[in-house]
C-alpha cells in the first residue's frame, strides 16, 4: 500500500446516536476538508444506506461556522441506519460507489454492529484490490466497546443519568408520606450506564441500590432489600439496567417483543414498570417507575466537556491516522494520570477485536450480593463527566447546527 493516497472520503454515522456524536463527525469532516490527500468530503445519508442508495452530502459546501456547531449538537446530524451487511451485492454496490466519487477513504461512527461494518468493508476492499483505507470511530453510551478504555458519549450520558437520578432523589422525599422509586437506566449486556447512577452519591444523593445485567437477578432477593429499606428509611430508590436477566438468560423485562433491529437485537423496555408493580404488592407503598429512555443519549445540555473534546479527538485522530497509512483500525482511548490528573491518549485497535464483542462491567467492580458498585467503579467514571458544556444559545435555547445536505 502506497503511504500517499489521493482520492475522496465518506464518512457516516450508524446505530442509536449519543449527544456528543457529532462532535465526533466534525473531528472527521473539518479534519478531512483541511487534508490535502482528501479531495472531497462526503457525509452519507443515514449510514451504508446512504452509500447504498448514492446519497451523498458534499461536505465542502456547509457554512464553517454551522460545522463547528456541530460540536454541541445531539444525535446523529447525518442520519443514522441498524442495517448489516451480508449480501454480495451490498458490498458490490458500496464498491461502485467508492469507484464512482474515487472514495479512498472510509470512517464509519458507531458501535459494535458498525465497527462490523467497518470490518468488512476493509475485508472486501482489500479482497478485490482496492485501495480505500477504512477507519472506525467510536461512540456509545453503553461503554461496551472492546479495545478502548472508554467510549465516546458515555461520560455525558453518566453525567446526566448521575444528576438527574441525584435529582430524582431530592423530589422523591419531599412528601411527609414515603415512596419507592425505581429508575431504568439504558444497557442490554453491559451496566456500566446505570452503574453511574452511584456517583449521585457524591452528591449526597446515592441509590439504594444499583442492579446490573452482568449479575443474575434475584426478584426475591430485590423485593426483600426494597421493602426493608422502605421499612427502615420510609423511601428507598432503585436503579436498575434495561437488560437484567434472571439466571436462565432470560430478560426479566416483560416488554421483550418479538421485534428486533437489523441486528437481531430484541427490543427491551417496560422493565421499571413491572419492578414497580412488584414492589407494591409487596409493601403496599406508593411507588414511582421511571423510565430515562432517549433523553439518556441526547441530553446536550449537560454533556461532559471532557467527553465533547474527546470525542472530537477520536474522529480528528482518524483521518489523521488514514491519511499516514493506517487502515482496519478503529481509534479507541487509553488513560493515562500524570502527576495525578486524568489524560486521555487515543490508540490504534484492529477491527477484527472490536467488532460484534462486548466489554461488561468487571465482576470485582460489583458488590458481593449485586445490588450495588465498588468505589473502584466511581473513580473510573469520574474523570469522564468532567466539564461544562459551553454550548452557543439564542432565545434562551440550545443553537444547534443547522446543515444545508446539498446532495452530490
Amino acid at each position: 500500500m502506497s503511504e500517499k493516497l489521493i482520492g475522496a472520503c465518506i464518512f457516516g454515522q450508524s446505530g442509536g446516536p449519543t449527544s456528543v456524536i457529532n462532535a465526533s463527525a466534525y473531528g472527521v469532516i473539518r479534519t478531512a476538508l483541511d487534508a490535502g490527500e482528501i479531495t472531497n468530503v462526503y457525509g452519507a445519508a443515514h449510514g451504508i444506506v446512504g452509500v447504498l442508495n448514492d446519497e451523498l452530502y458534499d461536505m465542502s459546501k456547509e457554512d464553517p461556522s454551522e460545522l463547528k456547531l456541530l460540536l454541541n449538537t445531539p444525535s446523529s446530524e447525518l442520519g443514522s441506519c441498524r442495517y448489516k451487511l451480508t449480501e454480495e451485492k451490498d458490498f458490490r454496490r458500496i464498491l461502485e460507489i467508492f469507484k464512482k466519487y474515487n472514495v479512498r477513504y472510509f470512517f464509519y461512527n458507531g458501535g459494535n454492529d458498525s465497527m462490523d461494518t467497518c470490518n468488512k468493508i476493509s475485508a472486501y476492499m482489500e479482497k478485490v484490490g482496492y485501495e480505500c483505507r477504512v477507519m472506525g470511530v467510536p461512540k456509545t453510551i453503553d461503554n461496551d466497546l472492546v479495545g478502548t478504555d472508554h467510549c465516546p458519549g458515555f461520560g455525558s450520558a453518566a453525567k446526566y443519568v448521575a444528576t438527574t437520578v441525584a435529582e430524582v432523589y431530592k423530589d422523591a422525599r419531599v412528601y411527609n408520606t414515603g415512596t419507592i422509586t425505581i429508575i431504568e437506566i439504558m444497557g442490554r449486556h453491559a451496566g456500566w450506564l446505570t452503574g453511574a447512577a452511584a456517583l449521585a452519591g457524591l452528591a449526597g444523593s446515592a441509590p439504594d441500590y444499583i442492579y446490573l445485567p452482568e449479575v443474575p437477578f434475584d426478584m426475591d432477593k430485590f423485593l426483600d432489600n426494597v421493602e426493608a429499606t422502605y421499612k427502615k428509611n420510609g423511601n428507598c430508590i432503585v436503579a436498575v439496567s434495561e437488560g437484567l436477566s434472571y439466571a436462565n438468560g432470560t430478560f426479566v423485562s416483560e416488554a421483550e417483543v418479538s421485534a428486533t433491529d437489523g441486528f437481531g437485537h430484541a427490543q427491551l423496555g417496560g422493565l421499571a414498570a413491572k419492578l414497580a408493580a412488584a414492589a407494591k404488592d409487596r409493601t403496599g407503598a406508593k411507588v414511582r417507575p421511571i423510565e430515562f429512555s432517549l433523553m439518556q443519549r441526547c441530553a446536550a445540555h449537560i454533556a461532559s466537556q471532557t467527553d465533547i473534546d474527546e470525542s472530537f479527538l477520536a474522529g480528528k485522530t482518524a483521518v489523521e491516522s488514514a491519511v499516514a497509512g493506517k487502515t482496519g483500525k478503529m481509534v479507541g482511548f487509553e488513560r493515562e494520570y500524570v502527576n495525578g490528573q486524568y489524560k486521555c491518549k487515543t490508540i490504534l485497535q484492529p477491527l477484527s477485536i472490536t467488532a460484534n464483542s462486548e466489554k461488561t462491567v468487571p465482576r470485582e467492580w460489583i458488590n458481593e450480593d449485586g445490588s450495588n458498585v465498588t468505589q473502584e467503579f466511581i473513580d473510573y467514571i469520574l474523570p469522564l463527566i468532567q466539564g461544562e458544556n459551553s454550548r452557543k444559545t439564542e432565545n434562551g435555547l440550545p443553537r444547534f447546527a443547522k446543515l444545508k445536505k446539498i446532495k452530490v
